[in-house]
């Protein structure tokens, strides 16, 4: 996908989310769910403005940051190499964020549903892409596993992104499995595999680190 269409994809995105906020604001609580907690029982509000207008304009500061990344990377030829899949990511991420406020959204307007049930297959397909990414990610500074070993070697960076791609995957894959449990369960079926994995990936990269330097 070329940088240009996932632009105009994106803002029309975030433009639609502006939209349907502006629709429903005098149906909307002056104070709006903000935040489930691991019993998919509300725990956190805001004021109605942050509620509708928050989700979009981060989403619109991101998606900022992402164009600018590429440009301003030392190692940007790098990022060339796998920008096709660097800009779906940044379409699915956009998607989550505004499918996030959606069911905010909903919740406010009074639709009664298991927040866990609503958003992990969504965050589990979003894991699953980005084990996809970090298979085709090149060594840079902005975009993947970036450990001070895996930014000095080209064979680390490899190796450490092609056991990450999997671990991802996996990842992902519990954490469309805990909308299934809902409940604590699913906060541990998402949360584990994927800050275990991080942790494992930095341990690893610096263990193959050590091994190339000892092999010259």
């Amino acid at each position: 996908m070329t940088t240009k269409l996932t632009s105009i994809i994106v803002l029309i995105l975030i433009g639609a989310a502006v939209i349907v906020g502006a629709l429903f604001w005098n149906q909307l609580p002056e104070q709006m769910a903000s935040h489930w907690n691991a019993n998919d029982e509300v725990d956190s509000y805001l004021p109605k403005f942050w509620g509708v207008w928050m989700m979009p304009l981060v989403t619109l500061g991101m998606f900022a940051l992402f164009l600018v990344i590429p440009s301003i990377d030392p190692l940007k030829a790098n990022i060339a190499q796998f920008r096709g899949v660097f800009n779906l990511f940044i379409l699915f991420i956009t998607a989550f964020m505004l499918y996030m406020h959606g069911l905010t959204l909903a919740w406010s307007l009074g639709y009664e549903f298991r927040m866990s049930a609503a958003m992990l297959p969504f965050m589990g397909i979003l894991f699953v892409f980005v084990g996809y990414m970090l298979r085709q990610a090149k060594r840079n500074w902005f975009i993947g596993i970036r450990t001070p070993w895996t930014l000095s070697s080209d064979t680390v960076w490899d190796k450490t992104h092609q056991l990450g791609s999997v671990l991802f995957i996996v990842s992902g894959a519990f954490a469309f499995l805990g909308a299934f449990f809902g409940g604590p369960t699913a906060m541990w079926l998402t949360l584990v595999p994927v800050i275990g994995s991080a942790l494992f990936l930095v341990i690893y990269s610096f263990v193959l680190y050590q091994r190339e330097m000892k092999g010259q």
